[in-house]
């Protein structure tokens, strides 16, 4: 298993990502885009001390935006989204 801080890159706090904490117990991550859902789950472990119940992944691509006042386009970056579901009764403290 790889080092946990070099799996999560941050928590993505939002409003959606909020409603799913409150409603579901689920909490939204940026990690990179090589880990696996088993990686995952063993970085929330070491990093929060929480267990998580389930992980589901997704590739975000990188949305195409224009720079320098619309002559130029660019793209940001790629990315991996994972979204956890911690066991019932643990919450992460994201304050």
């Amino acid at each position: 298993m790889r080092d946990p801080l070099l799996i999560v890159k941050s928590v993505r706090i939002t409003e959606k990502g909020t409603a799913l904490a409150e409603k579901h117990n689920q909490y939204v991550l940026k990690v990179v885009p090589s880990a696996t859902k088993q990686e995952i789950k063993h970085a929330v472990k070491m990093l929060f001390q929480k267990t998580a119940v389930r992980v589901n992944t997704m590739q975000v691509a990188g949305k195409v935006k224009r720079r320098f006042g619309g002559a130029d386009y660019g793209q940001r970056n790629d990315w991996k989204k994972a979204i956890i579901t911690l066991k019932e009764g643990e919450k992460i403290d994201l304050a």
